[in-house]
């Protein structure tokens, strides 16, 4: 028997069907290991050493491959053809070596880019070793993301609260869109005419010419400046007589685009399809993988993530030979078509994207298709079909008219464009950016010398505009120009924009927030040459001399790692006050614009003396007044300067109809807020922050009586007869009920959700992450000899073994699947012979205390970071570890203020330390993930 691995389970399906009963093929549902979310998975001080953690959900798949494996005759690794593909390859064979499950049987890697039988079989035919060179260009890539991300990340949260991560990649297509934003808004418009003729020839038929001479210079499209200059001109052609100097006919050849690459395919779905680059992708990979086809699964393209534009042989035979069966033969060019990339660090590795068989009409598939998928190969096979048809020819015609009025000339010229033969036209024409394709019309007979009528004369005014704002087509295009990122990691660097409030989409362009202005503001500051376009390009030209075997992974990442360290250090050694000095002297044209009367934009202008100045909170930029508190001025980073100031103080909105309280809308340091008045009694006053999406304008009394009034009593469970309720949290709407959380998905359900919703919510919910506070066992491990069930979990900081109250974090490397019963009772009871022994001795134990607390108050400190704004970070390959931080907390509890030598003050001192620390890290956790 043969193993074969695949990712996907579909594949598998598929290509088991192919290879017959000789075969038995897996999934490994794409990586089965990762780094894990915590300090040390990359290791600079040991030559960038990487610690790898299994998938908790790939593990059991690893244990029925690798029992699956010791009986098998021959091991096929055939993941994906590309570089990601090649590592899932490498950590698949890496976990089955550890796990001692292979013996003598041979190893093979074989790639296919389409999923047909025959690819399939011809693959199989032609196997090879894994290549080394693709897997240190992986490990490159992520240790490379890795240490950018869990370096630069951290020092975000502690300079910029609010900000939420930085990748290498993310960051430099994060400044694409800030630059191009801040070019809009420097962009000063600029006023320009046009004057055109409508005139006629000798037989009377009308045509257009523009102004194009004057006093013997050619003009430019901004060449007539203003109203006067073009009355001028218009005065001159209404007096002149209009003959025509020349009249010159040239030929012209328009060839087909190259068939698509991924980026290429992203650009023109968004620009015809209207389809994101996510919902491309994920439309694309249906169609890799496969479409019943009367019965059997077929793959309809090839590999949809490449940079090559060039196709198989085969490939260009058949569609070929279609050509020249569905077409006439002026259509066939003589020799096939070859195509080269013009991308910067283009691979081209793997053949562009082209239909598995272009026999297989998009009219003939579209009863198997979905819509989407329809559309989408309908692109892919035109696109593919016209690559290899024959030019079409134009002949453009140009008229230059010289129009004379007494001693002066003003020059005119009149262009004309006819398609002589449409070739590739028939089939497909490219999507344009931004401007609508403006192909001459048909001009009229002009012979040289014919004297031309005036029919009118139209002077018309125009203003410059800015350069538009990226959509996802046109960034991915710009980063593709200069060489930053690849064709696998543009969707996930999109997401990650959109997911962390960097850029918001508004009618498909690319808009960038004020978390993401602050961002790269900061990052240019003292980060320059990590977000430098050209820094990054020439990153992933070293990484591509990886894949290619003429560097060392290693020596890349050294050379890098020297000075990024370096900066990292230096940065955290700058004050915050510091920072954001930088960021409003970088920033001050955008946030202190020029005021209409002339008097200084950084003065406040609600009390006058105080000085404005960017101010950070966890809820992201906001410009404050520097005289606070007796000054409560804000106004959120964005908002027009000079604007009419809302108001400083509390803004009331009524009276509650039950206490007679008086309900106020107010702002504080961590954004707006409704509050109740004090009680006669001297009560605590209710309060509530508003919900995410909820605007301080649109809030009523209404609203703000049901935010006060919650957590709201949904009902009683009906069979605990437990009360359920919702409510609102710091972070967002959930649901309560057992003492255990569950997020609701918008504030709304918190005012909504009926009794028989929320039942049916814990029901659905009870074995998950929502009303689950105890991680699922990885694996059981037997039973404990006092009794009780010995399991492997997955927690938070990492793998450990767990009996009844006692849990034992699992040494570095360890791998929870390998474990056994032995080396878990071991641990649990050397974990429990620490627990007993710490009581003892109280001098002593408020010494150890005390230590101790310096240590928790570290952990806690690196996990509030960890957990800022409830995030984790995305990194640029896709690839989503938690978020972790290198900040470090000094422990006030393993100091004492004072000379008393009373252990038992400094071990009160300590748990005092210690209990703050856990309540402060416990309030930073969500509920729902504890």
């Amino acid at each position: 028997m043969n193993v074969v691995v695949v990712e996907s389970p579909a594949k598998a399906k598929t290509i088991n069907k192919y290879l017959g009963s000789d075969y038995h093929v897996v999934a490994s549902y794409g990586h089965v290991r990762d780094l894990p979310p915590k300090d040390g998975s990359v290791d600079p001080d040991n030559d960038f050493e990487m610690l790898w953690q299994v998938d908790a959900k790939a593990a059991k798949r690893l244990n029925d491959l690798a029992k699956a494996v010791k009986d098998a005759d021959r091991l096929i690794l055939a993941t994906d053809p590309d570089r990601e593909g090649e590592a899932i390859s490498w950590h698949v064979l890496q976990v089955l070596k550890e796990k001692k499950a292979l013996k003598a049987q041979p190893v093979q890697r074989v790639v296919f880019n389409a999923i047909t039988k025959q690819a399939v079989l011809d693959a199989m035919a032609a196997p090879r070793d894994i290549e080394d060179h693709l897997v240190d260009a992986y490990r490159a890539r992520r240790a490379l993301d890795y240490l950018v991300g869990f370096n630069l990340s951290p020092v975000l949260w502690r300079k910029l609260p609010g900000s939420r991560s930085a990748g290498r990649v993310q960051s430099v297509a994060l400044r694409l869109v800030c630059d191009r934003e801040a070019e809009i808004e420097r962009f000063v418009a600029q006023e320009y005419w046009s004057v055109i003729a409508t005139l006629t020839n000798p037989a009377g038929e009308p045509f257009d010419a523009r102004v194009s001479v004057l006093d013997g210079k050619r003009l430019d499209r901004l060449g007539i400046k203003n109203e006067t200059d073009a009355r001028a001109i218009v005065d001159h052609l209404n007096q002149a007589a209009f003959s025509a100097v020349s009249v010159e006919a040239k030929p012209q050849k328009r060839n087909p685009a190259p068939p698509f690459t991924t980026s290429t395919l992203q650009q023109e779905a968004s620009r015809k399809l209207g389809f994101s680059s996510a919902r491309t992708m994920q439309t694309a990979q249906k169609l890799y993988e496969g479409i019943a086809l009367d019965g059997e699964t077929t793959g309809l393209i090839t590999y949809m993530r490449t940079d090559g534009v060039q196709m198989a042989p085969e490939g260009i035979s058949a569609i070929r030979r279609l050509i020249g069966k569905d077409y006439a033969e002026p259509y066939l060019p003589e020799k096939p078509r070859y195509y080269a990339t013009k991308a910067k660090n283009a691979q081209e590795a793997h053949e562009a994207i082209r239909p598995t068989d272009p026999f297989r009409r998009p009219a003939q598939m579209k009863r198997y298709l979905g819509d989407d998928e329809f559309r989408l190969y309908d692109l892919i096979w035109k696109r593919a079909m016209a690559s290899q048809m024959e030019s079409a020819e134009f002949e453009r015609t140009t008229v230059e008219i010289d129009a004379k009025a007494g001693a002066k000339s003003i020059g005119l010229r009149a262009t004309g464009s006819v398609m002589l033969f449409d070739g590739f036209l028939s089939v497909y024409m490219e999507g344009v950016d931004d401007q609508e394709d403006d192909e001459d019309g048909r001009l009229p007979k002009i012979t040289q010398g014919d004297r031309l009528d005036r029919k009118a004369v139209k002077p018309s005014q125009h203003f410059t505009e800015p350069p538009p704002r990226f959509t996802e087509a046109t960034l991915i295009k710009r980063m593709e120009e200069l060489g930053i990122g690849r064709p696998s990691t543009y969707t996930a660097t999109l997401s990650t924009l959109r997911d962390r409030e960097y850029v918001t989409l508004d009618k498909k362009r690319l808009v960038p927030g004020s978390k993401g202005r602050i961002v790269t503001a900061f990052l240019e500051s003292f980060f320059e040459r990590y977000v430098e376009y050209g820094f990054t390009a020439d990153l992933e030209e070293k990484l591509d001399a990886i894949s290619d075997g003429k560097a060392d992974w290693r020596e890349v990442l050294r050379e890098f790692w020297a000075d990024f360290s370096r900066q990292i250090g230096e940065v955290l050694e700058v004050r915050t006050a510091a920072v954001l000095d930088a960021l409003n002297e970088d920033l001050a044209p955008l946030i202190y614009p020029p005021r209409p009367d002339g008097s200084d934009p950084r003065i406040c202008p609600v009390c006058h003396q105080g000085n404005l100045s960017l101010k950070t909170s966890r809820y992201g930029a906001f410009i404050g007044c520097s005289n606070y508190p007796e000054c409560n001025y804000t106004r959120e980073f964005g908002d027009d300067p000079n604007a009419d100031p809302k108001p400083s103080g509390p803004q009331v909105l009524g009276i509650h109809p039950d206490t007679g309280l008086e309900i106020a809308l107010k702002s504080g340091r961590f954004g707006p807020y409704i509050e109740m008045g004090a009680a006669a009694d001297g009560e605590k006053p209710a309060r509530s922050s508003l919900p995410k999406g909820w605007a301080p304008q649109e809030v009523t009394l209404e609203k703000a009586i049901q935010l006060l009034s919650l957590p709201r009593e949904v009902g009683l469970h009906p069979e605990t007869q437990d009360p359920i309720q919702a409510g609102l949290g710091r972070y967002g709407p959930y649901l309560l009920y057992g003492g255990k959380y569950s997020k609701l998905d918008s504030i709304d359900e918190v005012f909504e959700i009926g009794l028989n919703r929320a039942v049916a919510m814990i029901a659905e919910r009870k074995e998950g992450k929502g009303f689950s506070r105890t991680p699922a066992a990885l694996k059981s491990l037997g039973e404990h000899p006092s009794g009780g069930e010995v399991t492997v979990r997955e927690g938070r900081y990492g793998p450990y073994v767990n009996h009844g109250k006692v849990n034992a974090t699992l040494p570095k490397g360890t791998d929870p699947q390998a474990l056994t019963l032995e080396e878990a009772l071991k641990l649990i009871a050397e974990r429990a012979g620490k627990t007993k022994a710490a009581p003892k001795g109280k001098a002593k134990a408020a010494s150890s205390k005390s230590k101790a607390s310096g240590t928790k108050a570290k952990s806690a400190a690196k996990s509030k970071a960890a957990k800022a704004d409830g995030d984790s970070l995305v990194e640029d390959d896709g690839e989503t570890p938690k978020a972790k931080t290198a900040s470090k907390a000094k422990s006030t509890g393993a100091k004492s203020t004072g000379a008393k030598s009373a252990g038992s003050k400094k071990a009160a001192a300590s748990k005092s330390s210690a209990a703050s620390t856990r309540r402060s890290a416990a309030s930073d956790t969500p509920p729902w993930e504890d």
